[in-house]
């Protein structure tokens, strides 16, 4: 009898554990901390989450279903890329291993001067490029301090170099469409961020935000000149690719600007139930930011709006 009961436990506990399976949302977003050397950088997909802090921890709280990639870099250390599984939460923990190639070292040199000296950065850059001839991130790197320098004539050329040391290039292609931007080419900048959408199988925020922001910069030429109806068109365009930007960060330090973007695009449209959605979205993804106070003000100031309509 006694055994009888274990079983009618045993298959109850397994009943109620399937029925929490099949309960759970399959696209839940879930929490991970990466554990590596203190101060490493650490990208998901691609994005940048962060840095880890002086014990080697950065926790990512909003991690989308589905399999991911992380890439880690610390100074003095090999660059690593790590495959993250669809069902992996908690702790991740990725050892590096420390390097010796000079390349290496000097592009990581450069990265902490970009934000510095820029000057310096481009030479040390350019060191790194000398050692390694087709290292496709120094190229890209470049290229991006390049742009900063408002030198699109050197950004285009970096870009292209890292181009041919890496076809197929997303970042790449994105960074030639900000590029372009600057120069005030239109036609070029979207055929360049869509490229890098393309090559990226979709997946490319920095694209996606490219796109954004010039149709919006559009749609505020159009409101500015009185044709209403071009503004609404490019404005409906800027919401569409913030929204794929947003939805791709998944909670990135980038998106922070990008759903203020959006929700003032659907305020300029009218469409004060959509902005607030997004405000009050970007409450739940960014509670402690700087910025909530003044976003929690956009919603009040929409909610009392719409009620003296």
């Amino acid at each position: 009898m006694r055994t009888k009961n274990y079983f009618f436990v045993a298959v109850f506990c397994l009943v109620f554990a399937l029925m929490n399976f099949a309960q759970t949302p399959k696209n839940a977003a879930r929490s991970i901390t990466v554990v590596t050397e203190p101060n490493a950088i650490v990208w998901l997909d691609d994005i940048l989450r962060g840095k880890t802090d002086a014990s080697g921890n950065l926790t990512i709280k909003t991690v989308s279903a589905g399999a991911h990639k992380l890439r880690v870099r610390a100074d003095g250390f090999k660059e690593a890329a790590q495959n993250l599984p669809a069902a992996q939460r908690g702790e991740v923990k990725i050892t590096l291993v420390k390097t010796t190639d000079p390349a290496e070292l000097v592009f990581q040199e450069a990265e902490n001067l970009a934000g510095v000296d820029r000057e310096k950065a481009v030479a040390a850059y350019r060191k790194a490029i000398n050692l390694r001839p087709k290292y496709a991130e120094a190229q890209l790197a470049l290229a991006r301090v390049f742009l900063a320098m408002n030198n699109t004539e050197g950004a285009l050329t970096a870009v292209k170099e890292a181009r041919k040391a890496r076809p197929g290039y997303a970042e790449a292609s994105a960074v030639e469409g900000r590029i372009y931007v600057s120069e005030g080419d239109e036609e070029k900048a979207v055929a360049a961020f869509k490229r890098a959408i393309t090559e990226s199988k979709n997946f490319q925020p920095e694209a996606q935000t490219g796109l954004g922001l010039l149709y919006k910069e559009k749609a505020e030429a159009a409101g500015g000149a009185g044709d209403t109806a071009a503004e609404e068109e490019n404005y409906a365009l800027a919401i569409g690719y913030f929204k794929k930007a947003v939805a791709q960060l998944s909670g990135a330090p980038d998106a922070i600007t990008l759903y203020q973007f959006l929700g003032l695009a659907y305020e300029k449209m009218k469409k004060y139930n959509e902005a607030v959605a997004v405000y009050e979205e970007f409450l739940r993804a960014f509670p402690d930011s700087n910025e909530a106070s003044a976003v929690q003000s956009f919603i009040v100031q929409l909610k009392k709006q719409m009620s003296e309509q």
